[in-house]
């Protein structure tokens, strides 16, 4: 990326925040009580900053309940920021006109982890591949099957497959056909959100070589959410170690899976398996992440953090740089 050349997705201090008001059992329970209901107020993303280079993937980890799932639906715009700004190239989302805005929505795309659940299981696969092309008018009638076909063939089915319903078809393939998806529209960025998670172990690495392929070939940009550290080491160029609604730590693969700062990507790295350590013994992380209702003061990890110290819990650390490429949020670094 030159300095000419803004990054395909920027976020700059990116908040997402889910507020539900008291139902009304909730409301006559707490006037019952004479404590009105308050309402609740879930902090999923809390200020992040980063940058995607175009052609780079970039592999976000972190614990199930950490928002990155979140995130990643904030980047594909199916959530709005509750603060900050979301940039398509180097442009403001929210700024955008109507042809930007229309850009954009289909320039980013999202590949979702249940195969089975995202898509329309009354619609036959090349229903669901050609609607993207009949309501954005992107091809002529004509020319949809053929456009169809061209995208099973490129995910790896042939064009048998576009009579059939999911259901009758597998775990696997369904995937293939949610990548298939994505495709059709000839999209620059997709979001993939554990797109591996629900596959069958010998399918996975199946899957995960057609993403690089398709990056390859097609010059595409990932957002890789994942939370196995081998499917990321395996597909990423950089990773970025989220806990809470924040980045802790961010740097070029080589540099997390070599040299870890943050005490959380530490001991995510040393649970994982591992054939070479068979003997060593297995720590798990203490405690649960906390809950992102009422997140804890100072440093979100310093409940579980064995290093803490009084200051890890009164003050919230900033990412800042500590080696080229290598950003880290803890206290410990200085």
């Amino acid at each position: 990326m030159t300095a000419m050349t803004p990054p395909v997705i920027e976020l700059r201090d990116v908040h997402k925040r889910f507020v539900s008001s008291p139902d009304l059992l909730q409301k006559i329970v707490g006037a019952v009580a004479r404590q009105p209901a308050q309402t609740r107020t879930v902090h999923a993303v809390n200020g992040v900053n980063l940058q995607i280079a175009k052609g780079e993937v970039l592999g976000l980890v972190g614990e199930s309940g950490c928002g990155k799932s979140t995130l990643g639906r904030v980047v594909a715009g199916l959530h709005p920021a509750t603060e900050g700004q979301l940039l398509y190239k180097g442009q403001d989302v929210s700024q955008l006109g109507r042809q930007e805005q229309l850009a954009y929505t289909l320039g980013v795309q999202m590949v979702f982890q249940d195969p089975q659940a995202s898509l329309n299981p009354r619609q036959k696969l090349h229903q669901i591949l050609g609607e993207a092309l009949h309501v954005h008018k992107l091809a002529p009638a004509a020319e949809v099957p053929g456009r169809i076909d061209a995208a099973l063939a490129e995910v790896g089915l042939a064009s048998e497959y576009r009579a059939r319903l999911p259901h009758q078809i597998s775990g696997g393939q369904r995937q293939r056909i949610g990548i298939a998806r994505a495709l059709m529209v000839t999209p620059e960025f997709l979001v993939c959100d554990e797109p591996v998670a629900a596959l069958d172990v010998s399918i996975q690495a199946q899957v995960i070589n057609l993403f690089m392929d398709l990056r390859s070939q097609r010059g595409l940009t990932y957002l890789f959410i994942s939370h196995d550290l081998g499917v990321v080491r395996h597909i990423s160029d950089k990773v970025a170690i989220m806990y809470l609604g924040k980045i802790v730590e961010m740097a070029p693969t080589a540099e997390i899976f070599g040299q870890a700062q943050h005490p959380y990507t530490q001991a995510l790295l040393a649970e994982v398996p591992d054939v070479g350590r068979r003997k060593r013994v297995f720590t798990p992380i203490k405690g649960e992440i906390p809950s992102p209702l009422n997140p804890p003061p100072g440093c979100t990890f310093h409940p579980r953090c064995p290093h803490a110290m009084e200051r890890c819990r009164q003050e919230v650390p900033q990412l800042r740089e500590t080696a080229t490429g290598h950003v880290t949020a803890c206290h410990l670094l200085d």
